[in-house]
């Protein structure tokens, strides 16, 4: 036999694959990595892929199967006998070995194509080694997680699906919907993806060995009837009950020589009656996946799908070459890639940009590494008890069986967060590509994304594409979310973050509630992955949610590093309660469209963005983020119990407005309050550190802030900064410096008033102070007059008044 073993990273995970490609398994493995890399964005460990392939196999199907699982275990040997392993918590070489690295004892592997039923044998090795995982080494053995039988990857690789057809109007749990797939019941991922939805009317499938066609199915009967076959033990299409079938409905071999489809079929597969080419088994296959269907289902094995300006060697399937179609061919609206290599990533970018919906194999189908990859955390977890005695290993068992469907949850949501992070950043591309321009070069910069390889755009490529009216794709937006979450997970380890004391919600968050009480608290703090797991949480958190570019941007922006970025955030997601925020939107989607929710969330992010943007400028870095948190909590609650009493001026009526537009929507009062007072928070926290600069009440502070505002119509002159200011990246980061400028004078004359209000309200000693500095009031508003009554003013023109805020802020003493 030979095999080969690639490594993203010294904490990494990936399946191990029993290869049918024994002239360039090397290459398949390759290609795999690379999708498990990105794919492995989402869990703890980076990707890695195995695989192997049997030089000499004997012809008797049973005798086969043993061979090939002596085989995979050689493999399994050959690795541990060169991995670190952990004796007594220290790291130890293996005899006869020179490392040239530092320790390295993480090794972990998972089930793929062809060893779906090793695990048990690899689990065996391991602990005959002695091996520190003990059976948390092979995932999805018989004290694992059966992946077919949760449906893990099907159901995550679904919510993405879902997600599709959602933003398109339509809900694929109670409205029919046509599909065509790639695979046999048989299969974890087709099968269980089949079974997904009783509204399914599954027109046409094909695996290796049958061509499956059902031109009008009924969706209760057709259900039905693929449920049976899924329960069957080594299913094929060929034992479909033909009763079953709709008129014209057929099951035909992938080697016929001749088709004879009925009329049925061919209007249901798109074929015209023009058209009287006719067809064999393979051609065939060309026709279903061209079918006018609303959804393409890959739960197969193989690539079937590349770009125009590709070849089938491109593709690097060779056994697929004669039935695979271009990327304009498809007429379906969305496709699912339950399964891996579907589509090659250039297809997947062409095919999106002609309007069908779709993201990359890494993303939908991610459901199966992390259901896996919570396993062994929690095995390494419920570790420390069997060790102590306090849990015995049956136990742990049967625990980890109880926590099933909690785990399942958790992966669920992962797939439900990325994919939505997806659609949140193709409207943040939309409004500024140049970020994620931006970020493709710092990456590059860094060695961490080869353009080239990911099949992603040159600058050139994206200012013709922005010409056009397309920016960036969906599969394009798949990869750079996955690269940055790499990327600032690395950076993150490398720095403190994960061990300040408001990070750890993130590890508590990982685990189920019940597993936590089972293994105490010493076993949460002692857990091998603790930090990897804070890190990997946390950049799921502010990724998804702020966007691939959030974190280069503000780098960029403010000269910061991305710790003390992600630090700052940690403090405006903090005093936000984002977590909270976010369950309430969730809640409150199904009574709203997508395009509302979408809203919501951006305005958050944006709120999140002012607010980390003010914790650069305003805190000393050297702070614990704790103390900033605690210190602002309580001023933040009063400011929200009474701010619709306090704003005033042109932020009191879009307030107001907002409000009431939300509620209009069906939403309550309460919700619709919180949400737009959150878009307030920067200035809050403004008030709360010039109340600790004055000592004057914290609602008092609040009116005399507001009536600044209102007095030199601040309001107007930070929105048309930005309003004014051309797309040209310069431009843009110089009024966002100009809206910085103008929120210091604003502080300062807020000081000013409060300091010199005495027993006076704040409202006398603001108009005090004006007409103290009447001459430098007048100026300012009769520049403003003349800026205002322009219809175009220019940025020179708003930059003029703005500067005149902070003469006049800068004119005032503080007595």
């Amino acid at each position: 036999m030979e095999g080969v073993h690639l490594r993203g990273a010294s904490v990494a995970r990936g399946g191990i694959r029993w290869s049918d490609r024994p002239d360039d398994y090397r290459t398949e493995i390759l290609g795999l990595v690379k999708t498990q890399m990105v794919k492995n964005a989402v869990i703890v460990p980076a990707g890695s892929k195995g695989g192997f392939v049997p030089r000499l196999l004997p012809g008797e199907p049973g005798a086969r199967f043993e061979e090939g699982k002596r085989q995979y275990e050689t493999l399994i040997r050959g690795l541990l006998d060169i991995t670190d392993n952990l004796v007594e918590g220290k790291a130890q070489t293996p005899d006869k070995v020179v490392a040239f690295d530092g320790s390295d004892p993480y090794l972990v592997v998972a089930a793929d194509k062809g060893t779906a039923r090793f695990s048990d044998a690899a689990n065996m090795i391991s602990t005959e080694y002695g091996f520190w995982l003990n059976d948390a080494f092979a995932s999805g053995g018989s004290n694992g997680y059966d992946h077919k039988a949760v449906g893990i990857t099907a159901r995550g690789a679904w919510e993405c699906v879902k997600r599709h057809f959602r933003e398109k109007g339509k809900d694929i749990e109670s409205e029919p919907f046509t599909v065509v797939g790639i695979g046999d019941m048989s299969g974890d991922v087709f099968g269980n993806g089949m079974l997904m939805s009783e509204q399914t009317r599954l027109i046409a499938a094909f695996d290796h060995r049958h061509i499956f066609i059902d031109p009008d199915p009924d969706p209760p009967t057709s259900y039905a009837e693929r449920k049976r076959l899924f329960g069957m033990e080594r299913s094929s299409w060929e034992d479909y009950d033909r009763t079953r079938l709709s008129k014209g409905g057929m099951v035909i071999s992938r080697g016929t020589k001749e088709v004879d489809l009925s009329p049925e079929a061919r209007a249901s597969l798109g074929i015209s009656d023009e058209d009287s080419e006719p067809l064999n088994g393979e051609s065939l296959v060309r026709v279903v996946l061209k079918a006018p269907v609303e959804l393409l289902w890959n739960g197969g094995i193989g690539t079937f799908v590349k770009a125009t300006s590709e070849t089938d060697a491109d593709a690097g399937d060779p056994p697929n070459d004669p039935v695979r179609i271009g990327a304009p061919d498809l007429r379906c609206q969305v496709v699912g890639e339950g399964g891996n290599l579907g589509f090659t990533q250039e297809a997947r970018v062409e095919y999106a940009l002609l309007g069908g919906a779709i993201n990359t194999d890494a993303i939908d189908n991610s459901g199966g590494v992390d259901m896996s990859d919570h396993e062994v955390n929690l095995k390494i977890l419920l570790a420390h008890g069997i060790t102590s005695g306090s849990l015995s290993i049956p136990d742990r068992n049967e625990l980890l069986e109880e926590l099933t469907e909690s785990v399942a949850e958790l992966v669920l949501q992962n797939n439900r967060s990325q994919s939505l992070a997806i659609s949140l950043d193709q409207l943040r591309a939309r409004e500024s590509v140049d970020d994620f321009r931006d970020l493709m070069f710092a990456l590059e910069k860094t060695a961490e994304l080869d353009r080239q390889s990911e099949s992603l755009p040159t600058a050139d490529a994206l200012a013709e594409r922005r010409e056009s009216g397309h920016i960036l794709s969906r599969p394009e937006l798949c990869v750079l979310l996955a690269y940055s979450k790499l990327s600032l997970m690395g950076r993150l380890l490398r720095s403190r973050v994960p061990d300040d004391p408001v990070t750890e919600s993130y590890l508590l968050g990982y685990f189920p509630v019940s597993a936590i009480a089972a293994a105490g608290q010493e076993s949460l703090d002692v857990h091998r992955l603790r930090r990897q797991i804070i890190a990997s949480q946390l950049t799921n958190d502010l990724v998804d949610l702020m966007g691939a570019a959030f974190v280069n941007r503000l780098v960029r922006d403010t000269g910061h590093t991305a710790k003390e970025v992600v630090s700052a955030w940690l403090v405006a997601s903090r005093l936000s309660d984002h977590k909270a925020l976010l369950s309430e939107i969730e809640n409150q989607q199904s009574k709203v469209s997508p395009r509302i929710t979408y809203r919501w969330l951006l305005g958050l992010s944006r709120v999140l963005e002012r607010t980390t943007r003010w914790v650069l400028q305003n805190i000393d870095g050297e702070l614990s983020l704790a103390a900033i948190v605690g210190e602002n909590l309580q001023g933040l609650a009063t400011l929200r119990d009474s701010f619709s009493e306090v704003v005033a001026g042109e932020e009191r009526a879009l307030f107001a407005a907002r409000v009431s537009e939300i509620r209009e929507v069906g939403v309550d009062e309460s919700f619709s309050e919180r949400l737009m007072t959150l878009r307030f928070l920067d200035q809050m926290l403004d008030i709360l550190e010039i109340e600790r600069e004055t000592g004057a009440d914290t609602l008092d502070t609040a009116r005399a802030y507001y009536r600044i505002s209102e007095e030199f119509d601040l309001p107007w002159l930070h929105r048309n900064s930005f309003a004014v200011a051309s797309e040209d990246h310069w431009e843009q980061r110089a009024a966002r410096v100009l809206s910085e400028d103008l929120a210091r004078a604003h502080r300062r004359i807020v000081v000013a008033v409060l300091t010199q209000a005495g027993s006076d309200e704040p409202w006398k000693a603001t108009r005090a102070l004006l007409r103290s500095k009447g001459r430098n009031v007048r100026r300012f508003k009769s520049l403003l007059e003349q800026v205002k009554a322009e219809e175009t003013p220019g940025f020179a023109a708003v930059s003029v008044v703005a500067r005149e805020v902070s003469t006049l802020a800068r004119s005032i003493v503080v007595r």
